[in-house]
């Protein structure tokens, strides 16, 4: 073997070395590579899960995670590295959502025609309900003619029925038929919507006038539900609106029941049972009663004048 000296080193000749000695000799490893972690990683999903628990904080799980791993991070650069993953989940307004907390309600944008006339072709155009939990985001979604207060009303009726509860609190956008007057402190809800949600057990918490972002859940799942039926089902012809629902909820079993949410490895539905359904208020025995309630002047003859029919009131009110 030949030697070279140098700088009060001897090495051997390049010729005489492979590829790999060559390297290990000119870049040999002077300790562990930047960048690797030396502790043991926790599982952030697992803790994103478990915050949305109540009573449960990053403290308790720093505690938890310390005593499985005593070597592990301290408490504050635990707190940075969870939320520098928590910042790579969406690049919205983060908000926090309790296990049945919240049930986030609105309409999609677009509409899905449906023939309701073989032989003329007429079309009608048919709204999109969807409801979506805050903390598992199990998404409900149905069909319905129009956007008036019966609709509204009973499409919350099945949404609670289709989560097997109420939660304890629902948050629609300023619609005329949830919010008669908007306001960002005290908007004033309709009357027939706020007796609906208290025979629920439940209330509305109206997201702010102009403010999509309090509402990020149900929004994402407008985009879905527009995305499946106005995109993979646009060659499809509806000709009744329980046609269109039988496709919508062969949607939303793939939604929640196969589809995983990649960055908590878990599907909705999985989500929704250790998460919400604990927490969910049970629905009341009997079902309720719809009424619509409207602002009438007694007319001399003490009657008064609703959708064109007259109805006797007390004569002190005319």
């Amino acid at each position: 073997m030949i030697l070279f000296k140098g700088r009060g080193l001897t090495w051997p000749l390049a010729a005489d070395l492979s590829e790999a000695q060559l390297q290990e000799l000119l870049f040999h490893k002077a300790g562990p590579e930047a960048g690797v972690r030396r502790r043991s990683e926790p599982d952030w999903t697992a803790i994103h899960a478990e915050l949305k628990r109540k009573h449960v904080t990053l403290q308790i799980l720093w505690d938890e995670h310390t005593a499985l791993n005593p070597e592990g991070y301290r408490y504050s650069r635990f707190c940075e590295l969870y939320r520098a993953w928590e910042g790579k989940l969406s690049l919205s307004m983060r908000q926090t959502y309790l296990g049945g907390e919240k049930l986030f309600v609105d309409h999609a944008g677009d509409t899905v025609p449906v023939v309701v006339d073989r032989h003329t072709g007429e079309i009608r155009q048919a709204h999109i309900f969807v409801a979506v939990m805050g903390a598992s985001s199990l998404t409900y979604a149905e069909a319905t003619w129009s956007e008036g207060l019966a609709d509204w009303i009973g499409a919350h009726e099945r949404a609670f029925g289709f989560i097997g509860g109420a939660p304890k609190l629902v948050v629609p956008d300023n619609a005329k038929t949830a919010v008669i007057k908007a306001c960002f402190y005290e908007p004033n809800v309709n009357r027939t919507y706020e007796e609906m949600l208290a025979h629920y057990n439940t209330a509305a918490l109206p997201a702010r006038p102009r403010k999509p972002r309090d509402k990020p859940k149900v929004e994402a799942a407008a985009r879905i539900m527009e995305r499946y039926l106005l995109g993979r089902l646009r060659k499809r012809v509806f000709y009744a609106l329980a046609e269109l629902n039988e496709a919508i909820a062969g949607v939303l079993t793939e939604l929640n029941d196969e589809r995983i949410i990649r960055r908590l490895g878990a599907t909705r539905r999985a989500l929704f049972i250790d998460l919400d359904q604990p927490h969910l208020s049970p629905l009341p025995a009997q079902d309720y009663v719809y009424a619509e309630w409207q602002v009438r002047r007694a007319n001399l003859d003490y009657h008064v004048d609703i959708d064109g029919c007259f109805y006797s009131v007390p004569f002190r009110y005319a």
